[in-house]
């Protein structure tokens, strides 16, 4: 019942496409939302209603989960799903399944954590995958969830064959990211002051701003693509020193930054990720994990926005939250005063 994948109008309009999107009202999936829309597409939500139920009024949303009532879905057609929030491969299967005939296309979003190893430098979507001893676990945590979304895919990649369309993002930052790993820096920077910064300033890392995910993943889906794709940035090597430049830029701050050995911060028990967000020590263990190889993403037409829009954007958002947020990551500033100290006593 299916014709052939999507392709541009002569007047270079592409055709409107139907998109169901489970989720579709958090981070990532209103940002999917919001792009699909302002292509010009028709979206269908199927979510539980509870998480900003009232963000998108307009856009039909039937609410239920995969669990309980996939469904409700029956007798609809879509153009394509995007499986935005999918993590334990039972309930992946059920949605997938019940939406097989449904939908010409299942979009699984997954993560670059899937990978087996990040020893290797230039990780392609061919390198192997992690593996789970008892593929029955649903209990994610910091060692089962990549293996888990690897499980994901492969239920995906089983029931659609050539028509399932994988992502694999790397770090997700940009407006309205719970999580805080990114958006710690642009505040820290901009409130000034003394400031630890985690190893070196050459230190690699890796992000992809959620706004250009998100219309890369529309895009795709419009191009009627299919396979796998690692989705993070930018196009060419970014350093963390960099990085914390672009935010002194932006923000106008005069902080000082004061370099901390990996193995002082491990010494201080401050965790990479998560204390020291987008950092992780590069390591022979790590030299991959934030050196990714994104070439046939950008073949494809994924795009990057500056690293100052990107940083001016999440600043500006992370600044209309209430004053006493409950930071999710980074250093609590009387820990970061404590090690400062320590770290001054130790360069004397």
């Amino acid at each position: 019942m299916w014709g052939k994948g999507v392709a541009l109008r002569e007047n270079d309009l592409r055709y409107k496409v139907k998109l169901l999107i489970l989720g579709g009202t958090k981070f990532l999936g209103r940002h999917l939302v919001e792009a699909a829309l302002a292509a010009g597409h028709d979206v269908t939500l199927f979510n539980r209603g509870k998480t900003n139920p009232t963000l998108f009024p307009n856009v039909e949303t039937i609410i239920g989960d995969r669990e309980h009532d996939i469904g409700r879905l029956s007798g609809r057609e879509w153009e394509a799903a995007i499986d935005v929030a999918g993590y334990l491969p039972r309930l992946v299967h059920l949605s997938a399944e019940a939406l097989n005939g449904s939908v010409k296309r299942y979009v699984f979003i997954s993560s670059i954590s899937v990978y087996q190893n990040f020893s290797k430098v230039g990780i392609n979507e061919s390198d192997p995958v992690g593996k789970l001893d008892d593929e029955s676990v649903e209990e994610i945590t910091g060692e089962t969830y990549g293996p888990l979304k690897a499980l994901c895919e492969k239920v995906v990649q089983e029931i659609y064959g050539d028509r399932a369309l994988i992502i694999r993002p790397g770090l997700i930052v940009g407006p309205y990211d719970p999580t805080d790993r990114f958006t710690y820096w642009p505040v820290r920077v901009k409130r000034g002051g003394n400031m630890i910064t985690p190893d070196k300033p050459q230190t690699p890392m890796q992000f992809i701003d959620v706004r250009d995910l998100s219309k890369f993943i529309i895009k795709l889906i419009e191009d009627g693509a299919s396979g796998i794709y690692n989705a993070t940035g930018p196009d060419d090597e970014l350093m963390i020193g960099e990085f914390l430049d672009a935010c002194k830029r932006v923000s106008g701050s005069a902080g000082a930054f004061h370099w901390a050995s990996a193995d002082f911060l491990l010494e201080h028990e401050v965790t990479p990720w998560s204390d020291m967000p987008v950092w992780i020590p590069d390591t022979p263990e790590d030299a991959g994990f934030s050196r990714v190889d994104i070439s046939r993403a950008i073949n494809a037409g994924l795009k990057f926005r500056s690293l100052e829009n990107t940083i001016r954007d999440t600043l500006q958002w992370a600044e209309t939250r209430p004053e006493n947020h409950e930071w999710h990551a980074g250093l609590h500033p009387a820990k970061e005063e404590i090690l400062l100290t320590l770290l001054k006593r130790n360069d004397q």
